[in-house]
């Protein structure tokens, strides 16, 4: 996981996402999940190439089960992008990151 990229908790949720001041890029995940994996590269690139103007975070789902249930999570990876704690996109499985990057423009 890259330097500027954090891991969050069914505990720290509330604070690290829904009241950020910058959006956010949550990206639900497993350790044993294969296209998780694959799409982990992309997704630190990210957090280099919008430090400063997203945040992203990821949240391991079998250590955290209370937030994915509570947004209808049923496979991963599974990316939420959030703005002033509201969902503005959700995308789910291993895409392009020319996709990635044209959701995080909606946002920042």
């Amino acid at each position: 996981m890259a330097e500027n990229i954090s891991a969050v908790s069914d505990a720290t949720f509330d604070s690290e996402v829904l009241k950020s001041p910058l959006p956010v890029l949550i990206d639900f995940w497993a350790p044993w999940c294969g296209p998780c994996k694959a799409i982990a590269p992309i997704v630190d690139e990210l957090a280099t190439e919008y430090a400063g103007k997203l945040k992203i975070v990821k949240m391991n789902v079998d250590e955290n089960p209370r937030t994915p249930a509570q947004y209808g999570i049923r496979g991963i990876p599974n990316l939420i992008l959030f703005k002033d704690g509201a969902v503005q996109q959700q995308i789910v499985g291993a895409v392009p990151k020319a996709h990635l990057v044209k959701a995080i423009t909606t946002v920042v």
